[in-house]
């Protein structure tokens, strides 16, 4: 997988949306390409650039690990996005991007 088009990809997401691991990986070939899209969200040259902080787990949980000041950063910067961030969690039937 390439890590840049994963990059480029987290860049057509709109603002107050967000996507799953799954559905990256998906998008390239493989929902079992999870953990894969995971690593290389965690190694995101630019947070600004590339917004990871709109990628969730499948059950719309925010990422502990999340690589631009952990969970509550993610969530600050969803919220900012219009996203309601509940228990660290956003509704997916809600916020989910369907590319």
């Amino acid at each position: 997988m390439d890590k840049q088009a994963v990059y480029d990809f987290l860049t057509t997401i709109p603002k107050g949306k967000v996507v799953t691991y799954g559905q990256i990986g998906e998008h390239f070939g493989s929902k079992n390409l999870a953990r894969t899209v995971g690593n290389i969200l965690h190694e995101n040259p630019d947070g600004v650039k590339y917004p990871c902080y709109k990628v969730v787990n499948s059950e719309g949980k925010l990422a502990v690990q999340y690589a631009f000041g952990g969970v509550e950063a993610q969530k600050e910067k969803l919220i900012a996005d219009g996203i309601t961030v509940t228990n660290y969690r956003v509704d997916l039937s809600k916020y989910r991007y369907e590319p």
